[in-house]
């Protein structure tokens, strides 16, 4: 089977793409080719000049549970200086960058598709970055494990704008991180490396590509396709599966009964079947307790939606449990998913918040790959 060629494969063959002498990478364990080796090797490799290595939210080795991060430091394995990104933004972030002495910013790192993804959000603060210090920025394109036919979910209201989201998005945003930096049009010198064979219909099984985890609590495609749904469970007090081996599948809570599987299978919700199930987190919420719950099975990712089954099992679980469901995170952090505190509001009112999921639509503006008007592959 044939593979997408990533913007990663491309520049290590064609090095003149990225243009720059001195290139800070900014990368995590998904920066690899497609024989899984670090994009850092291949490009020292190929001749590149690289002079410092960044790293994002969980670390540039990957180590580090949600919000938290890697200290700045050197890599043992190429002795180039890496610097910690998370938790850095505007000035602060602007002497990092500075001090790091690179010419261009080169990003290598996969996203999942879903606005509240943080690595997009780090190619944006750094984006502004590159433009305030006149530096290049390059986008080593990789696909979009959702595809990019279907955009799903609201759009972002800037109010609640938060490091889970920065522009105006939907929440499915159907682009891969070449095109969003070019829908963020910063006024930066830009290139993006672009893929060659990949097709918005595809899912993550046809790219050919190795499945690397984008961070501790995403280990499959299937994590990252039911994801734009069932995060929005982190602002809960509902345990999402962390501490499991099966994170954003697994759905429950100590108070949840057998009347959680009987209704979300009632709703006949597309592309996606419910089985009842009970797990002990091992970390995160609910550790070391029994949780009842349900196991989502995607079994038709093309209909699935991922957004509008989220709404649905968040509206179940408050219809059932009013007393014991409750909002928690920093700063009612089921808005900043949500993009807007329309949803909270609708489940506090007893309201189905489904009526607040619009049709899916497509991705609009300048695209960077081609859209077919039909699904031709279902591998």
């Amino acid at each position: 089977m044939s593979h997408v060629r990533t913007g990663a494969e491309r520049l290590a063959r064609t090095p003149a793409l990225a243009g720059g002498s001195r290139l800070g990478l900014i990368t995590n364990p998904t920066g690899v080719l497609p024989d899984l080796t670090p994009t850092v090797d291949a490009l020292q490799a190929a001749g590149l000049r690289l002079t410092a290595l960044f790293g994002p939210e969980h670390g540039l080795r990957g180590t580090a549970q949600a919000a938290g991060s890697e200290a700045d430091g050197v890599d043992e394995r190429t002795s180039l200086p890496v610097y910690d990104t998370h938790g850095r933004s505007g000035e602060e972030l602007d002497r990092v960058v500075a001090a790091s002495g690179v010419d261009t910013l080169v990003f290598d790192i996969a996203d999942v598709g879903s606005r509240f993804y943080t690595y997009v959000w780090t190619m944006y603060d750094l984006l502004a970055s590159a433009a305030r210090l006149g530096l290049r920025f390059v986008v080593l394109d990789r696909p979009n494990p959702l595809g990019g036919l279907v955009t799903e979910g609201p759009v972002l209201d800037p109010a609640f704008a938060s490091f889970v989201g920065r522009f105006p998005l939907p929440v499915r945003h159907g682009r891969t991180a070449g095109e969003l930096a070019v829908l963020f049009g910063l006024d930066v010198d830009l290139t993006v490396v672009e893929m060659e064979g990949w097709r918005r219909e595809m899912t993550y099984a046809a790219t050919g590509l190795p499945w690397v985890m984008p961070s501790v609590n995403m280990p499959t495609a299937d994590t990252a396709l039911v994801y734009p749904g069932t995060c929005l469970f982190e602002g809960t007090n509902f345990s999402e599966g962390r501490g499991t081996t099966r994170p954003f599948e697994l759905i429950g809570a100590p108070y949840a009964d057998e009347r959680f599987a009987t209704r979300l299978r009632a709703l006949d919700l597309p592309g996606v079947r419910f089985r009842e199930t009970w797990f002990t987190p091992t970390f995160h919420k609910h550790a070391g307790v029994p949780v009842h719950g349900v196991q989502l099975h995607v079994h038709d990712p093309y209909a699935f939606r991922p957004v509008l089954t989220g709404v649905s099992v968040l509206h179940v679980a408050r219809t059932l449990y009013p007393d014991d469901l409750s909002w928690s995170g920093p700063g009612r952090f089921l808005d900043q998913l949500w993009g807007s505190d329309t949803l909270s509001r609708c489940l506090d009112a007893g309201a189905d918040p489904r009526e607040l999921c619009p049709p899916p639509g497509r991705p609009e503006g300048r695209l960077l790959y081609p859209a077919g008007d039909e699904v031709t592959d279902r591998a």
